[in-house]
């Protein structure tokens, strides 16, 4: 999958689990600037595993630094879509995140300030901005953006990285299955690979050669080839859902009364669904 639909799933993840709106499952409720600065953050965690490509958003960030961080990960994981791609691979970013979140600076004009947590985001947040092109070519405006918004969430509501952890594990989940509905597949597993076998490889008419790869990975290769139109087709909805739950988020932090605005805008649906039916 696409680096940009990649930050979208993340982002449409985020929005899905923690927002409470009526377009929402809010089985991880948090803040209005929970809901807002999640999604970037969990934007940019659905990159994370991609940081074993030597030319990703990731890579590309600040080079050359970046790209030799990338090329570590890649030789330590087995490659792109090695480790980092695996249950495994979740897992320690998710810990990672846990550990570096429990950093902090005492302040004077704030207490206690959660400095890791605060570069966390800066750096997800502006692999977030970068892979969505929403800061276009100009590299400082993206690590200017998500420093600011870090630096507030940090400095005025530092309470609200409480769910920095289960942010950058959900993102890198989101990555895992983009990735497992393509027809490379993942290595779930890894570093266990359980090749498929010599008859699967032979009969290369059946089914099971495209979701057992020979080398091991599980495909469900719904979307076909990253970048495929089938991609498009499933991830604009997915990115306008996910743009919608950002912007409801906001209006309600503004104090726009968005309960009231649904239920008139349901009622006229619903209003006009009757008038057109006959019923």
């Amino acid at each position: 999958m696409m680096g940009g639909h990649h930050a979208a799933s993340g982002a449409a993840a985020w929005v899905a689990v923690t927002a409470t709106t009526p377009i929402a499952f809010g089985w991880y409720p948090v803040s209005d600037i929970g809901v807002i600065t999640g999604a970037l953050v969990c934007a940019g965690a659905a990159l994370l595993p991609d940081a074993d490509h030597h030319a990703g958003t990731i890579a590309r960030s600040l080079p050359p630094v970046s790209q030799g961080v990338a090329r570590a990960i890649a030789a330590v994981s087995g490659g792109h879509r090695g480790g980092t791609h695996s249950l495994l691979g979740v897992a320690a970013f998710t810990a990672i995140a846990w550990a570096v979140g429990h950093l902090t600076l005492r302040t004077e004009a704030f207490g206690d300030v959660l400095v890791g947590p605060g570069i966390v985001a800066v750096l997800l947040i502006a692999f977030a901005l970068r892979a969505l092109r929403l800061t276009g070519e100009g590299r400082w405006w993206a690590w200017l953006a998500s420093g600011s918004l870090a630096a507030l969430v940090a400095a005025y509501a530092p309470e609200e990285w409480f769910w920095l952890p289960f942010c950058v594990g959900l993102g890198c989940l989101v990555h895992l299955i983009g990735d497992l509905l393509t027809t490379r597949g993942v290595p779930l597993l890894w570093p266990i690979r359980f090749r498929s076998p010599r008859w699967v490889r032979r009969h290369r008419a059946l089914p099971f050669d495209d979701v057992w790869r020979a080398g091991g990975n599980i495909a469900l290769p719904l979307l076909g080839d990253a970048g495929s139109w089938r991609e498009w087709l499933v991830m604009t909805p997915v990115s306008v859902y996910a743009v919608l739950g950002v912007g409801w988020a906001t209006l309600d932090l503004a104090g726009v009364d968005t309960a009231s605005a649904w239920d008139a805008a349901a009622s006229w649906v619903t209003t006009t669904a009757g008038g057109l039916l006959g019923v």
